[in-house]
């Protein structure tokens, strides 16, 4: 069942000479999608037989479930006085992490199912939010942003280069869905960023977000890496070599993170909004293609 939000007012911030880019016809939709439910538990290697990227795609699932209810609760947290559009998209954004929280729940415990031990990722991701419990809401914020640009990367890399999902069956439909939907609000946290902060000057608003993602990148990079060389070890794939291969998967071929460098240093830019790159094309072609899939 979809759930449509079309905005109808336009959203201004106290930014001087400045306009928001957000599309004043963006549409969320909070797409209430279901998977692996009525099918058979997909193989160890889920996508095409390959380990590296089942234990990546897993390993980055993982931190998920903890991870949106934050990006939730950052959100939540700096909404006061919203324009009604932005108070609007919030919600459609809370609705969507949610649903994407519920899959990525059931797609971990088919993980789990499958032999994998995901709790040592679990508890790092829960002690790091015990550890900045407490932390200023406009700094929760600020990471929320980065993390949410690194997730709008990511999906448009996914929906650009099917080669990254190909033979993954419904759990690479999985993936499209939620990358879908990360393009489609990849504006939310930015822009509530922009408005709890449109009393600071440009330069601290530069600053305080630029010196964020440079620490969300090494904790992103880091993390993951060491997440999909645990799971690996856990099917016996150790040693210099398989790190040589997890290393040659993300700068190499197919060079994931290599890809979205040009965005990631985008993010620095003066003037820099998610929405400058309008990539909704690829959600209609994500649409168009569950249409056909359903159909058929």
């Amino acid at each position: 069942m979809n759930a449509p939000f079309k905005p109808d007012t336009a959203l201004e911030f106290a930014v001087p000479a400045r306009k928001a880019p957000t599309p004043a016809d963006l549409t969320i939709t909070v797409r209430d999608r279901r998977f692996g439910r009525d099918q058979a538990p997909p193989a160890r290697w889920w996508l095409n037989g390959d380990p590296i990227g089942s234990a990546w795609h897993n390993a980055l699932s993982a931190t998920f479930p903890r991870g949106e209810a934050y990006f939730i609760e950052s959100v939540k947290a700096n909404r006061a006085d919203a324009p009604p559009k932005l108070e609007a998209e919030i919600r459609a954004f809370v609705k969507q992490e949610i649903n994407h929280t519920r899959e990525h729940i059931a797609f971990n415990r088919t993980a789990k199912d499958a032999g994998y031990d995901l709790d040592k990722i679990d508890r790092r991701v829960a002690d790091r939010l015990a550890q900045i419990d407490g932390r200023a809401p406009i700094l929760n914020l600020a990471a929320t942003m980065a993390l949410e640009h690194f997730t709008a990367m990511l999906a448009n890399e996914l929906l650009s280069n099917p080669r990254h999902l190909a033979g993954g069956g419904e759990t690479s439909d999985l993936w499209r869905w939620h990358s879908a939907e990360e393009i489609e609000h990849k504006g939310v946290a930015y822009d509530t960023w922009l408005h709890a902060t449109r009393d600071w000057t440009r330069w601290k608003r530069w600053k305080v977000k630029s010196l964020m993602m440079l620490v969300v990148t090494q904790t992103f990079v880091t993390h993951r890496f060491g997440d999909t060389i645990n799971l690996l070890a856990q099917d016996g794939l150790t040693g210099a070599k398989w790190k040589a291969k997890v290393v040659w998967y993300l700068v190499g071929n197919p060079g994931l993170l290599r890809r979205i460098f040009p965005a990631w240093a985008a993010f620095f830019l003066p003037g820099f909004h998610p929405w400058n790159h309008d990539d909704r094309a690829l959600i209609g072609k994500y649409e168009s293609e569950f249409a056909d899939a359903v159909m058929g």
